[in-house]
């Protein structure tokens, strides 16, 4: 059995924002590899949020960001349990992430359900129309359309775009943040302003 350093605990910390003990046992289970405790972390902070899920959130924050320049703005409502919770600077950090997301990478909606029926038909169909999709059987068709859908997806949704450079998704570091912060959090809203475009 690996001997758990107190700098493999504030390295596993640091990286995941989980707290001191859960770190602690994290090591101990994967013999102090930090990579599987990291993913041990993150698979515990997913089953937790999965159990907030359904707790009402409605207190939060609405927040702005406004581009360097003011070319691009972003107003967005991101909720969670307690204004307790609303107030402390790691939920007012995770809001303002998420508006520079808006800002930068411009999504339509929050999540995948909140897609328009005929959007989502509108964009299937001009999918099906390409050439290399047409000429192949009809179930080929329908996995080759499900996958382009979700590439799509991750350009228009907030919650399915890469967040940053990172590999995570933005539906992950939200994820991650409920594990962490121990409230439901949910983005409710969001608006981006862009100088001289129409909406």
């Amino acid at each position: 059995m690996a001997t758990i350093t107190a700098d493999a605990v504030k390295d596993l910390r640091e990286r995941t924002g989980a707290g001191m003990m859960d770190c602690k046992r994290a090591l101990t289970e994967t013999d102090g590899d930090i990579d599987k405790a990291v993913a041990l972390l993150r698979e515990r902070g997913i089953a937790a949020a999965a159990k907030k899920s359904d707790r009402e959130a409605r207190e939060g924050l609405i927040s702005s960001y406004i581009h360097t320049g003011g070319r691009v703005g972003v107003l967005i409502e991101v909720n969670c349990e307690t204004d307790f919770v609303a107030r402390t600077e790691q939920f007012q950090a995770l809001v303002r992430s998420l508006a520079v997301q808006v800002a930068g990478l411009s999504p339509l909606w929050v999540d995948v359900d909140e897609i328009p029926a005929d959007a989502l038909a509108a964009k299937r169909a001009e999918l099906g129309q390409d050439p290399g999709v047409a000429s192949k059987p009809a179930e080929i068709q329908e996995k080759i359309l499900d996958g382009q859908l979700k590439k799509w997806f991750k350009e228009v949704v907030l919650l399915e775009q890469p967040f940053r450079d990172e590999e995570r998704t933005v539906r992950e570091l939200v994820t991650e943040a409920i594990a962490t912060i121990g409230e439901n959090i949910q983005v409710r809203r969001f608006i981006r302003y862009a100088l001289g475009e129409d909406k």
